[in-house]
């Protein structure tokens, strides 16, 4: 009899649908940020080395956008409320840094999925993580091409713990 409470115990899930919503609010408040912080820098980049940059940046801010409003709607239909207020934004005066700055949020944001996506299995909400499977493809994307604006090796995320 312990062994079945045990694999009962085994098979519960450790992430609860709240936690889920709550985890998510997160991934929604990133995704308010870099918004920001694309629409932001890619109006101040300036210099010949960072016009093409720039011109990327817009359209990553676009394309959070687009991440913005899937999240709210999946916050939506776990029975959430979507929230409103971002994570904050770091600005600074140097094109290098305002990068880095990028780097680091797509870093943390990829990593954030990763587990949304374990988390979202476990509870069988499999359309849920189908489609933040897609939307970290796009984030590697913007990962790779802030590494190579940096002029570095793409990093590994990893996985959030």
């Amino acid at each position: 009899m312990a062994k079945d409470k045990k694999k009962a115990h085994a098979n519960a899930a450790s992430i609860t649908r709240k936690q889920l919503i709550d985890a998510l609010n997160g991934d929604l408040a990133r995704e308010y940020q870099a918004i920001i912080a694309y629409v932001n820098y890619s109006q101040v980049l300036n210099g010949a080395a960072y016009m093409n940059i720039a011109a990327e940046l817009a359209v990553h801010a676009a394309e959070e956008l687009a991440h913005a409003i899937t999240i709210a709607n999946h916050i939506d239909y776990l029975g959430g409320m979507p929230t409103v207020v971002p994570k904050p934004v770091r600005t600074s005066e140097k094109a290098e840094d305002m990068l880095h700055f990028d780097l680091d949020n797509e870093r943390e944001t990829i990593r954030q999925y990763r587990r949304r996506v374990l988390q979202c299995d476990e509870l069988h909400e499999f359309a849920i993580s189908e489609s933040i499977r897609e939307i970290l493809m796009q984030e590697q994307d913007h990962l790779m091409a802030l590494a190579t604006a940096l002029g570095i090796d793409t990093p590994n995320p990893g996985i959030a713990d």
